[in-house]
Parts: structure tokens; sequence; C-alpha cells
């Protein structure tokens, strides 16, 4: 009997039943696609959001975009579901962008957390990395760098720029201890604005906190840094490159 004569039932001499429903099967089961890039960006500025969104989709197209106004929003949406990379500013009304970079972390370790502040790198970069996120860049950033800035931490590794890996390696050796790494982080925040020049009122207003809260804040600044009015304390953060 040839090749080309069928059994009984309509099946061709030489293939097999499952052979002849394999395309069948092939089509019911397209390759499924990878999921698309989700990146999160908090932002209390809707036109920060807006504008890094822009610069993103040149890079990534096809990534969905969530945005949030306060770090306790981005906190929830990190909770409710996975994003690939959180783009995150430490100064927002309200809690402390680095108290809630810890509990993003407690809620999705894999997720890197890259912070773009407008606070040079010298301010809170070393204390962004300890409380756990992947990299630091500063909202001038160029283009270029923020794109390389998210592909590096999207493929697990830190992002940081050879200025700021030079001063975290002074102070990681001891070489560098200043007096402002006494502070709390909310306490760096206050002693940044006040030497920025920032009042109290307008301090209370963008922290989310009384004008009475703000004025112990500044009492226990002066009295960890041994300085004695806000003319010294600015002098202090120019030295140290913590305002210009």
């Amino acid at each position: 009997m040839r090749h080309s004569e069928k059994r009984c039932g309509g099946t061709p001499v030489g293939h097999t039943d499952r052979e002849s429903r394999r395309p069948e099967i092939y089509q019911s089961h397209p390759m499924s696609k990878p999921p698309p890039l989700k990146i999160l960006l908090a932002d209390d500025h809707a036109i920060v959001r807006r504008g890094v969104r822009q610069l993103l989709v040149e890079s990534w197209p096809a990534a969905v975009f969530g945005e949030a106004a306060t770090a306790q929003q981005a906190l929830e949406q990190v909770l409710r579901e996975p994003w690939s990379v959180a783009l995150l500013d430490i100064t927002m009304p309200g809690r402390s962008g680095l108290d809630v970079i810890r509990e993003l972390k407690d809620a999705r370790s894999t997720m890197p957390v890259l912070v773009l502040s407008m606070h040079a790198e010298e301010q809170f970069a070393l204390r962004v990395f300890k409380s756990g996120a992947s990299g630091y860049v500063t909202k001038d950033t160029l283009l270029e760098e923020l794109t390389h800035a998210v592909e590096k931490v999207l493929a697990g590794g830190r992002y940081l720029s050879a200025t700021l890996a030079e001063k975290l390696a002074g102070v990681l050796s001891g070489a560098d201890l200043v007096l402002h790494e006494r502070l709390s982080d909310r306490e760096l925040q206050v002693m940044v604005l006040l030497s920025s020049g920032t009042t109290l009122k307008e301090i209370g207003a963008r922290l989310a906190l009384s004008v009475n809260t703000v004025s112990t804040y500044r009492a226990r600044i002066l009295e960890k840094m041994k300085l004695r009015s806000n003319a010294e304390l600015v002098q202090y953060s120019i030295r140290h490159g913590l305002i210009v």
C-alpha cells in the first residue's frame, strides 16, 4: 500500500492522528508576548511627570505608565499591582520619600527604585542608597543619561554618576564624615530648605507640617550641627555643596 492511500477514517498512511492535528494545536496556542514595561512616575508636579513620561516614551513607546502625586499614592499603587520600575521624587508633600523607599522595597523587593530629584547628589544620595534605591539622578539630567539610568536599574544594576561615586567612596571610607550626616532624613530636608531661604510657614506647607513642628526641627538641627543661626546654617550648606 502506498503512502498516498488512506486508512479507514481518512488519515493518510504514514501519518499519525497526532501529526494530522498538530497545526490546529499550534494555532490554538500562539506564542505569548512578554508583558509590557510598567513605569511608575511619582512627583508632586504634574508638569514634571508629563515631561519625564514624554522623554521615556522615546525609548519605550509601548511602556505602560502610572502616576502618583504623593509618596503615599506611590506606595498604594505598588501595593495594588507590580511595576517594572518606579521613578520617585523624595521631596513631596506629606511623608518623606526616603521613608517610602524602604516601604516600596518591602512591598516589592525586586522592583528597582530610581530617585529623580531636584536636589544635588551630595545632599541625599547616600541616604537614598541606604534606603534601598537603585539609582539617583537630578531633574536637570539629559535624556541620554536618564535613559541609561533606567536601563541600568532595570538590568539589576545601580546607577550613579562618576562624581557621586567618588563622593560616596570618600564617605564610606570615613575620610569625609560631616556634621549633617548626624541629621535624620526629615531634618536634612528641613535644613536644605532653611538654607535655601524658605520660611518656616513655606516649609510647613510643602512638607505638610505645622509651623511649630518645623520650628522644633530647626532647633534640633542647630543643636546637632553646633550652629547658632540660619546665617551659619547657610554658610555651612554652601561650604558642603548642599545648596548653590
